[in-house]
């Protein structure tokens, strides 16, 4: 029987499309906003860079530090309504909170071309982060109800549909830089989007949110009959702090990327600023094809545990190749294995195989584990901002190899822990 959900779900898709956009879009368009929130250093950016003083060349440094200052209102934003959204998104229904995710979007989107100071647009960013958490706290949910057979597969298409809008803006960015026209059209682009599927949203149908307790029971069960069989009882103060700690890298690792590459490639790279900007879209291009080869993989081929360690180690080497060699050919290349490695799922990843240490008491420590993502998606424009006005720009990427580098070795830890806590050679499948 055809599934009656495909429409609703096909909406809720469009929606992490922009969203994918609005991860990167301050990111894309620094010079602007760097220009729009500081008058007073506006001038410069209009300058050839080689006629600038050292102290302009600083001006423009703390101008940009300031854009990645704003960029920490995303997080803090997710950070404020994180648990309180999905708790009331399991009384009131799912499509409330994903018609106002998508209005809170709007606002943040529109605000920030507004905003005629840092301090403005950062309350802008704090709502582009509550826009993030409201509209997890209703489609995750939505998507495991309209499809209780594949929820897995149906939740993974959420990063698919990111990693096409992270495609498809620098190639939007790249024909307004082109053609000399407005930047914020892009971003009124996505509010058009947004503001579209938010009235289809309305008429869509969603599964009832409430469970009997005879589903719940049958939920439970299923989820038992796939859970690799326990030797001994997992140690929350191994495993459980790895695997927080690697809420927190993983994250900061695909994030540090997606918020500096252009900048990076443009400033230390020495690409023109249309080039740049293509960076991304290759980024873009290597979480798509991660997204979709991962998935594969883990489906039957191997556990995703080894992933969680393999493609931290290949971000790693990845990142320390572009500090000691930063070319434009090679922030090209970067951009899609980093795309691939730190940004094609293993956060989410990292999520299932804790479930499995966890199988009893995953949802606090699940929510430990997106406490700890977000504190990530809050600090680390800080740490861009100051390590690039201090060391510079290329020294931001050795410090997201060394970051990635600390959730390797974590990853490493619960390598051994699983094979130690676990009875590998056998799993509990439906019969």
């Amino acid at each position: 029987m055809k599934n009656r959900y495909w429409g609703t779900a096909s909406c809720l898709y469009i929606n992490y499309f922009v969203h994918g956009m609005g991860a990167i879009i301050l990111g894309l368009n620094i010079d602007y906003l760097a220009a729009q929130f500081n008058p007073q250093s506006a001038y410069l950016f209009t300058l050839n860079k080689e006629v600038l003083t050292p102290v302009q060349l600083n001006l423009i440094s703390e101008a940009k530090q300031s854009v990645y200052n704003v960029m920490m209102g995303l997080g803090i934003g997710r950070l404020l309504v994180l648990f309180i959204m999905g708790s009331l998104s399991d009384r009131l229904g799912r499509k409330p909170f994903i018609v106002l995710g998508g209005l809170f979007y709007i606002g943040f989107l529109l605000g920030i071309l507004v905003s005629p100071s840092v301090q403005i647009a950062f309350m802008f960013a704090i709502l582009g982060g509550i826009a993030n958490s409201t509209l997890d706290a209703g489609t995750y949910p939505a998507l495991m109800e309209a499809f209780p057979k594949s929820p897995g597969s149906a939740s993974i298409l959420i990063k698919a549909a990111i990693a096409a809008g992270q495609s498809l803006l620098p190639i939007l960015v790249g024909m307004i830089m082109a053609n000399q026209v407005y930047y914020g059209w892009s971003f009124i682009f996505c509010c058009v989007i947004l503001a579209l599927n938010a009235l289809i949203v309305f008429k869509m149908p969603f599964p009832n949110h409430k469970l009997t307790p005879e589903q719940e029971l049958e939920n439970l069960e299923k989820n038992e009959k796939t859970t690799p069989v326990l030797k001994q009882k997992a140690n929350f103060w191994i495993e459980g702090i790895c695997f927080i700690i690697i809420g927190f890298t993983s994250t900061a690792t695909f994030y540090l990327v997606s918020s500096c590459l252009k900048d990076f490639s443009q400033t230390v790279a020495g690409m023109d600023s249309s080039g740049a900007v293509q960076t991304f879209s290759s980024y873009g291009i290597g979480t798509l094809a991660s997204v979709f080869l991962t998935s594969l993989l883990v489906k039957s081929l191997i556990k995703p545990v080894y992933i969680v360690v393999f493609y931290p180690l290949l971000s790693t080497i990845m990142l320390i190749v572009m500090y000691f060699n930063p070319t434009p050919a090679l922030c090209m290349i970067g951009g899609f294995v980093l795309g691939f490695t730190a940004a094609g799922g293993v956060l989410q990843l990292a999520l299932t195989t804790m479930a499995e240490f966890f199988p009893s008491g995953k949802g606090k420590v699940l929510g430990i584990f997106f406490t700890s993502s977000s504190i990530a998606t809050a600090i680390i424009p800080f740490l861009i901002g100051w390590v690039s006005t201090n060391f510079g720009l290329r020294y931001v990427m050795l410090s997201d190899a060394i970051i990635a580098g600390i959730g390797t070795i974590l990853a490493i830890i619960v390598l051994m822990r699983y094979r130690t806590v676990f009875n590998v050679s056998h799993t509990i499948t439906d019969k």
